[in-house]
């Protein structure tokens, strides 16, 4: 019976080496990244000790609109909705700390405190004492809450399908946790798990092409994204969103894939109660990522917003 155990033990390892060493993903050079996804007009620049990825293209003198990304994701995710807005607004879209080529936040401070108090000092470096702004998922609950602690530094809102609100299970003002299995991340990426993942944000699956794939593995293989990801996940505690949504001034826009499969079209009611001054446009058929699925569509109505009187 020894003899079997030590047998099986020494399987089970051999198993869990081969699949570690299938499954291992080391980060890709810094420079191999930087020459495939930082071509003009792609710049980086400094902003409270970050070297802030961003792209800042359109008018000088035109109205500025920051993009904000959702979690995992890139300011890639913006271009095919940048040539439809450059011809009326100076565009600027960054990968924030923590993803994309942006990279790790040296401070290693992943709390929305610090990214608010970063598009803030981001402002201030460009020169923009205001600006429209947009976030997408987890980029809509940055907007939100940058718009409810600065309103007089933002002229309209836009958030599509934000997060913020707490999800089953899970209540407010408690620090993250990260799961034992997920705290491989920094060292594995299997495709066949990042497929399943990002499947759900898709109405239409053939939208996630091979090459759509590859920047999205290529930014999560980014130098320190990964443990980014997981420092991120540790340190975020939602506060209660209603008190903070009350704050906002700004007109609202908010837009919904009707299939998003992420943050269910149904969520928005909630930020509708919240806010004093919102409308709601939901895209049929498309998902969490309507930029990339149907950039004509979904830019359409954010355009009509943002060019109102």
């Amino acid at each position: 019976m020894r003899l079997f155990l030590m047998i099986a033990a020494a399987a089970l390892a051999v198993l869990l080496l081969a699949l570690f060493l299938w499954a291992y993903a080391p980060d890709k050079p810094r420079a191999a990244l930087e020459s495939r996804y930082a071509a003009p007009p792609s710049s980086f620049l400094e902003v409270s000790g970050v070297r802030l990825h961003l792209r800042d293209t359109g008018p000088r003198n035109a109205p500025p609109l920051i993009l904000l990304h959702g979690f995992g994701s890139s300011l890639h995710a913006w271009d095919d909705w940048v040539p439809r807005l450059e011809p009326d607004f100076r565009v600027i879209r960054l990968d924030i700390p923590g993803f994309g080529l942006t990279g790790a936040d040296p401070s290693g401070d992943y709390t929305d405190a610090r990214t608010i108090a970063l598009m803030a000092a981001l402002m201030d470096r460009l020169g923009l004492p205001r600006a429209h702004l947009l976030g997408s998922s987890m980029g809509g609950r940055f907007a939100w809450r940058f718009a409810a602690e600065h309103p007089d530094r933002v002229a309209k809102l836009v958030l599509m399908a934000p997060d913020g609100f707490a999800s089953p299970g899970r209540g407010y003002d408690r620090p993250g946790r990260v799961p034992l299995l997920m705290r491989v991340l920094p060292f594995v990426l299997p495709e066949s798990l990042l497929r399943a993942s990002l499947a759900p944000a898709y109405g239409n699956p053939a939208v996630l092409t091979q090459t759509l794939f590859e920047r999205y593995r290529d930014m999560l293989l980014a130098p320190g994204v990964r443990q980014a990801i997981l420092d991120r996940t540790a340190q975020q505690s939602l506060p209660p969103p209603e008190p903070i949504l009350a704050r906002i001034q700004a007109p609202t826009l908010l837009l919904w894939g009707e299939r998003d499969g992420m943050v269910p079209v149904t969520n928005a009611a909630d930020y509708q109660r919240a806010l004093a001054d919102s409308r709601l446009v939901v895209l049929p058929g498309l998902g969490h990522v309507p930029m990339e699925e149907a950039p004509a569509a979904s830019v359409a109505p954010v355009r009509e917003f943002l060019l109102a009187p």
